[in-house]
């Protein structure tokens, strides 16, 4: 693969497979292609309009937008010219927008639409940041399009590119990735262009793409793992369209029909969700022929052959039931590659069953990001874990059962934070994840918890948090659980039901609609949350048990400042926000 520094990617493409649609978007209901000679050609005009702006090797522009084209038109324009990227989310706070900007020093920002741009304006007043360096993709009264850039670079000479290109080293910085984290002030990652392009090559071989291939990208492009994906598609001369929006996402997959996409598990959640619940309104011999399959699918293991009847049947459930799933996914799926948070395993069971092979990575921004992948064979997958560790990527488990990992992926460090880098990595040059895990059979990496999310009863016994959240949220009737009780006798959890799920549920049990606060109330559904949760208790030992819960009428949101933008839940916070609620759960003297 020759390619030292991200932007080498465009002429590896050109070079190597041409694409009359490197990325399309839908445009006015059609979906737009934009050509590999066409995204070099605006990356070089992007990379002189900013350096008509007076922009050089080192300075800081920030992207806030949605995934689209010029998303990564401008990525590339930046690094073209040793500038390095800050991408932000869409939906942090306007706090958060200035603590960045300050932090970073940025000195030129591109912005999508019109609600961005108001928060970006908010959050430049009093910062050193010039109205005329604020460009946005959509057109807007009173701000420089996107297009102005382009034309600003018109104006200059790509020849003058050449040598700025060329004084880009691979162990430049490339990015500045910001992680809220669950607690405190954003921290700058620092990532090089080697950091990304030699995960890129790690997780090559993991990944089963070709230039035939389209793939759907949708989860954020500010994130490290979408955006090492695409590096990794481009070079591989995958086209790659983007979705335009959350909501129709099971449209745009019947259009495009991709080969691979990425997502978080919660997507993947919600598509099983939706396909139960059209279950539950079968009838009869279709509804038995449903959930006969559903149960086939969820007894699936990739590690064990079940012998010829279970084969016959699933060969069987596959051709009058799970073909339905496949044509809803676009028909043409060859693998999901799911990252950002636990996959249950039943949903991982059910897709390897319906031909829809599930591959759960796992890494950290910090590590470009992937450590940990499950292959698209069924010989390198096993569910319940991350996956073989990937080329070139050292992992030791620690004696407190914290993974460490060494490689060239590993993160320069934070970004005006030495002290808090030099915390990070032991002598050795270990990398600290903060997460507890073992390796399974030798091969697989499996994750169990948070290191510092763990938490001691006043027994003096541990709890692992996330373990007991991860196997009630496999339930459909819950969206969104966390485990509360340090210092206490036994844990208990704040439980946000999925109320879509549960109004189907009382649906069918004849009971009426009615609004979330007066759901949660209802003696019924509190039994049948109490049945829930004992029947998930099984599932550990005795001082592990949720004793007791209460359900809450409203979801945790980024916006609520609730959860992290990657949807980890901000344990202080939401502790903060329910004191008076958790403090009553030990105040009972009854047990459930």
């Amino acid at each position: 693969m020759d390619v030292r520094r991200t932007f080498d990617i465009l002429a590896h493409q050109l070079a190597n497979s041409p694409k009359s649609d490197a990325f399309a978007a839908k445009i006015d209901g059609q979906w737009v292609p934009t050509s590999t000679q066409q995204v070099q050609d605006q990356a070089n005009l992007v990379s002189l309009g900013l350096t008509s702006l007076g922009l050089k090797r080192g300075d800081k522009v920030a992207i806030i937008s949605m995934n689209r084209p010029e998303w990564m038109l401008t990525d590339f324009g930046i690094s073209q010219i040793g500038a390095v990227s800050v991408p932000m989310y869409p939906s942090i706070t306007v706090e958060d927008y200035k603590y960045i900007f300050a932090d970073a020093g940025v000195r030129a920002i591109v912005v999508s639409d019109e609600k961005l741009l108001d928060k970006v304006k908010e959050a430049t007043a009093g910062l050193d940041i010039p109205a005329d360096n604020i460009f946005s993709f959509d057109r807007l009264p009173g701000t420089r399009h996107f297009s102005e850039l382009l034309e600003l670079g018109k104006k200059g000479n790509v020849a003058d590119l050449e040598p700025l290109k060329a004084a880009v080293q691979s162990d430049d910085l490339l990015t500045l990735i910001y992680t809220s984290g669950t607690t405190g002030s954003p921290k700058g990652v620092m990532l090089t262009h080697d950091n990304i392009l030699s995960n890129c090559r790690s997780s090559q071989p993991a990944v089963p793409v070709s230039k035939e291939d389209k793939a759907l990208s949708f989860l954020p492009l500010c994130h490290i793992f979408e955006r090492m994906v695409t590096y990794l598609y481009m070079i591989n001369g995958v086209s790659i369209y983007y979705a335009e929006n959350m909501e129709v996402i099971a449209d745009n997959l019947r259009e495009v029909k991709p080969q691979i996409f990425t997502t978080v598990p919660r997507l993947l959640e919600k598509v099983y969700d939706k396909i139960v619940a059209k279950g539950h309104e079968q009838e009869g011999v279709k509804k038995s022929l449903f959930f006969w399959a559903l149960d086939l699918g969820l007894k699936f293991d990739t590690q064990k052959d079940q012998g010829f009847v279970y084969n016959t049947q699933l060969a069987l459930a596959n051709k009058i039931i799970f073909n339905k799933w496949r044509e809803a996914l676009g028909g043409q799926l060859r693998c999901i590659v799911s990252g950002g948070g636990a996959l249950q395993p039943r949903l991982a069971r059910v897709f390897w069953a319906a031909g829809i092979p599930v591959m759960e990575g796992y890494g950290l921004t910090e590590t470009s990001p992937v450590i940990a992948v499950g292959g698209y064979q069924k010989e390198n997958n096993m569910i319940g874990t991350v996956g073989p560790v990937v080329q070139g990527v050292q992992v030791k488990i620690a004696p407190d059962g914290e993974i460490l990992t060494k490689s060239a992926s590993v993160m320069k460090g934070y970004y005006n934070k030495p002290d808090l880098t030099a915390k990070e990595f032991d002598e050795e040059g270990w990398f600290h994840t903060g997460d507890i895990g073992e390796l399974v059979n030798g091969k697989y990496l499996k994750i169990t918890d948070r290191k510092k999310e763990m938490f001691k009863t006043s027994g003096g016994k541990y709890i692992a948090p996330q373990v007991i959240e991860g196997k009630l949220k496999e339930d459909p009737l819950v969206e969104q659980a966390m485990v509360v009780g340090a210092d206490q006798k036994f844990p208990s959890a704040l439980i946000i039901p999925s109320f879509a799920d549960l109004r189907g549920w009382c649906k069918r049990n004849d009971m009426p609609d009615a609004s979330n606060e007066e759901l949660i109330k209802n003696e019924k559904i509190v039994q049948l949350y109490d049945d829930l949760v004992k029947k998930y208790n099984k599932s550990f030992a005795q001082w592990e048990q949720v004793k007791r819960f209460v359900l809450l009428p409203e979801l945790w949101t980024v916006e609520t400042g609730e959860m992290t933008p990657t949807m980890k839940v901000k344990r202080k916070i939401i502790s903060e926000n329910n004191k008076g609620i958790i403090e009553s759960l030990y105040r009972q003297t009854e047990k459930r």
